[in-house]
């Protein structure tokens, strides 16, 4: 194990909302963080405003000073809606509503390409209610699509992630996604390792080898079976070198990116615990025995 590539590191900014965004990402530089997951949000880089290009500008210059990479998250609760957590959505009834959903997700592009961002992460949102599946996937298909050709123009993966309680939840119905859409050259996945832990019927370590051939973005925390709750590593379940082991072995060259966005209220304690963590874990991973199909378990 000892030849795999290094993985890189990142801290989301979902985890950091009482910072600043330039203290946010200073204080990931000092603890020796590659990079950052940047949620576009109203406290950080605001992807509403009419200066979101000069300010995507300047922030470029940032993080290239502080020598971080850089994920763009479209996450973020209230961005659209101050009353809909995560609304409106890509599935919504109402056309005018989708749009604009996936207008964010336009912006998000143009910020991630004017950023050099690894790619662009998004979900698929709740189906509502009274709406059935068929219409519910061809709402997601349709309301993607252009976004995807905007993604290809930029050169910028669109990461979308299972998220449990969403219309597109596991892995399984990520690929039912990309057969609809005609396998996409610039569909790709967001892998959160909690969320394999919390209902994939694969162990964790396995869902990374299963996803590696669309696997453009990587989320990681803790977690329990069964449970959708995002905890600070080595409260939940997760065995952490398998699963570093197996995601250094597909060759993945993205950042890794703790996810903790309800422990905003302690981010500094957390970033200062977690890098450690992943690090003791990845050298852990580097002493696995090889299997001899050249994964780990």
């Amino acid at each position: 194990m000892s030849g795999l590539p290094a993985l890189r590191f990142g801290y989301g900014t979902n985890g950091l909302a009482d910072l600043r965004l330039d203290d946010a990402l200073v204080l990931l530089a000092d603890l020796g963080y590659d990079g950052v997951g940047l949620t576009l949000d109203h406290m950080h880089l605001d992807p509403l405003t009419p200066d979101l290009a000069a300010r995507t500008r300047r922030l470029a210059h940032r993080l290239d000073a502080l020598g971080l990479q850089v994920t763009v998250e479209t996450g973020a609760r209230y961005v659209l809606d101050p009353r809909r957590k995560h609304g409106p959505s890509l599935l919504d009834a109402d056309p005018e509503d989708r749009a604009r959903r996936a207008e964010l997700l336009l912006r998000a592009v143009d910020v991630a390409a004017d950023l050099g961002a690894h790619a662009v992460h998004c979900f698929s949102g709740i189906t509502p209610p009274g709406t059935g599946q068929d219409t519910a996937w061809k709402r997601l298909a349709e309301s993607l699509t252009p976004v995807l050709d905007a993604a290809g123009a930029a050169g910028v993966p669109l990461a979308v992630e299972p998220e449990p309680g969403h219309l597109l939840a596991t892995l399984a119905d990520f690929h039912h996604l990309r057969r609809t859409l005609g396998d996409p050259e610039h569909l790709g996945l967001t892998l959160d390792i909690g969320h394999c832990q919390c209902l994939e019927p694969l162990p964790p370590a396995d869902c990374v080898r299963a996803a590696a051939p669309w696997l453009k973005h990587v989320q990681i925390e803790d977690m329990r079976r069964g449970v959708h709750e995002h905890l600070p590593f080595g409260d939940g379940e997760i065995d952490f070198p398998p699963v570093l082991a197996a995601l250094a072995a597909t060759g993945y060259q993205g950042l890794t990116v703790v996810e903790l966005p309800r422990h905003s209220h302690a981010g500094p304690h957390f970033t200062e615990l977690s890098l450690p963590f992943l690090h003791e874990a990845a050298t852990a991973a580097a002493a696995l025995p090889a299997t001899p199909e050249g994964s780990t378990r």
